[in-house]
């Protein structure tokens, strides 16, 4: 298996420092979870870059700084209970759990009418 370190570090220093990310917090989450674990493997050697991903059914893994600037706006503090509505990939989950003391989340599924 591929190691997506250097990928995963370049993201933080490139794309997020440079545009303004300054919670420490939140810049750590980001370098320790592996957004590429989130894709399908067609989409892993892309995990890194500054854009958006499909992750099936017509949705999307957000990019990466969309990710980190929703996610500093809430100034996590470690003791926080969070209610994230549409799970999604369950990458901002993953990072949401790892800078607030507990994350429920609720995964929204649609069925078209037949």
């Amino acid at each position: 298996m591929r190691d997506y370190t250097k990928e995963r570090l370049a993201m933080v220093e490139g794309q997020l420092c440079r545009r303004g990310i300054h919670d420490p917090r939140v810049l750590d989450a980001m370098r320790k979870i592996p957004r590429h674990q989130f894709v399908s493997p067609e989409y892993q050697a892309e995990a890194y870059e500054d854009r958006p991903l499909p992750i099936g059914e017509g949705q999307t893994i957000s990019q990466p700084y969309m990710v980190a600037i929703m996610t500093q706006s809430l100034e996590l503090k470690g003791s926080e209970k969070v209610l994230e509505i549409g799970t999604g990939s369950g990458y901002q989950t993953a990072l949401l759990a790892e800078l607030a003391r507990a994350v429920y989340t609720i995964c929204l599924l649609y069925t078209s009418p037949s």
